[in-house]
């Protein structure tokens, strides 16, 4: 005969924004770590793996993703309540994030780890 299984512990409820800003914020912040990461390998970039004019538009579509980051962040931290960031908004950042990771390959392959 087994034992009863001990009732689980009563957690505090959560509103729906609580739970929503613990999962958002710790995203934001990797999106932001991701982008830094970025502008630090361009920084040790050399032109076999991307010419000149493919480096300065990554690190154009980087800045554009820092600032659209920082406008979202102050924008959620003015709002009454808290609040979502729609799937447009942040998707193309995911693929900002997935070319960071393939050039930190494409460095690493060449021996270069900045």
């Amino acid at each position: 005969m087994t034992a009863p299984t001990p009732p689980l512990p009563e957690l505090p409820p959560d509103t729906p924004g609580d739970l929503l800003d613990r999962i958002l914020e710790p995203l934001l912040d990797d999106f932001a770590g991701s982008f830094e990461r970025g502008f630090v390998l361009l920084a040790h970039c050399p032109d076999t793996v991307l010419n000149a004019e493919a480096q300065q538009s990554f690190r154009e579509r980087l800045e554009l993703a820092r600032a659209e980051l920082a406008a979202a962040r102050a924008l959620r931290a003015a709002a009454p309540t808290s609040m979502a960031l729609d799937m447009a908004t942040i998707t193309p950042w995911h693929q900002l994030v997935l070319e960071v990771w393939s050039l930190s390959a494409s460095l690493r392959a060449l021996g270069i780890t900045p």
